[in-house]
């Protein structure tokens, strides 16, 4: 029989730039979710403790006053904050999906996290490429942040914000048959004269993915609260760049098709649509882009799943092989 059940997408704003705070609107969220039957649960793209909005609305020299307090509140893997949020997916029998500003040591990374409803960790995984002005705060990720992972609710992965609009990242994902895909985004709120930023042009890349990939897409999207709002703007000039609200989290079937009645923009609320995996194997059937509807004769996507590291460690090796040469030599004589 095919896999049924509830899927479940968080639109609300992070307690900005406080952890704590986030993990406990966080668990209430969950909370919430579970008690409406959602087997999954999905939150934005750096909810945890907030996107960093001020790299859009001033020079990056300004916007050093604001990095201390980020820094110390984003996530860290293996944290009492860190654990929490494991444990309420575990309590609440729900998978969990969020989008955090993870700390490793002196740098941060625009991660995702996916834990079981058993709370454990089954994907941590760092945004390829920072977009634009994020890269004044984030390093990049590696191959090894490509991943599908068999679940009990099908083959789960995740993408967050602008991953959607490269073509090969895409390609790559599907390859590894996707059927429920988390796609994470900040909100719709900065720049209202980019239409590339907007929401139109946004969701329209969360909705063609599932077109694409022929898979269920759960789209979460946070909102600029008031409260933020009051602590990024300064003046006029930024006042024009960015607004409250900005949330549009839909979740999309694998013909494309919106399953929610969306929030209003600057509405906090939970979306649920019924998910059936059965239904994509009618979509398959039209298009499998990995499959019946390839040409890998004429174009094919070179992937490169290896972790990165910036030291190679060989010297420990050396020293050892070094030795065992010296006691050799010592034992022929």
């Amino acid at each position: 029989m095919s896999i049924q059940y509830k899927a479940a997408v968080i639109q609300a704003a992070p307690v900005f730039m406080n952890l704590d705070g986030c993990v406990e609107k966080a668990i209430g969220l969950i909370e919430q979710a579970a008690r409406q039957g959602a087997r999954i649960v999905a939150f934005s793209e750096a909810w945890f403790p907030g996107y960093p909005w001020w790299i859009w609305l001033s020079p990056t020299a300004h916007n050093v006053r604001f990095f201390q307090q980020y820094h110390e509140n984003s996530l860290v893997k293996g944290s009492e904050q860190f654990h929490r949020l494991a444990q309420a997916a575990k309590d609440n029998n729900i998978y969990l999906s969020f989008g955090a500003s993870e700390r490793d040591h002196g740098s941060l990374y625009l991660a995702q996290f996916l834990f079981s409803d058993q709370g454990e960790l089954i994907q941590n995984r760092r945004k390829l490429k920072p977009t634009h002005m994020e890269r004044t705060v984030y390093g990049d990720g590696d191959g090894s942040d490509f991943g599908v992972f068999d679940t009990d609710l099908g083959r789960v992965g995740q993408l967050c914000c602008w991953e959607h609009i490269q073509p090969l990242s895409k390609y790559a994902m599907f390859s590894m048959h996707e059927q429920v895909h988390i796609a994470a985004w900040p909100s719709f709120s900065t720049y209202p004269q980019a239409y590339s930023l907007g929401p139109e042009a946004n969701l329209a890349a969360s909705q063609v993915y599932a077109l694409e990939g022929q898979c269920y897409v759960l789209a979460p999207c946070a909102t600029v609260s008031q409260e933020m709002y009051d602590v990024l703007v300064e003046n006029e000039a930024q006042a024009e760049l960015i607004s409250v609200g900005g949330g549009y989290a839909q979740i999309f079937a694998p013909d494309g098709s919106p399953m929610c009645d969306r929030l209003a923009h600057d509405e906090e609320g939970i979306l649920f649509a019924d998910i059936d995996l059965g239904a994509i194997a009618i979509a398959k059937s039209f298009a499998d882009p990995v499959g019946h509807y390839s040409r890998p004769d004429v174009v094919r996507l070179m992937l490169n799943r290896e972790a990165q590291s910036p030291v190679e460690d060989f010297f420990a090796t050396e020293f050892e092989e070094s030795e065992d040469v010296a006691e050799d030599h010592q034992n022929e004589q």
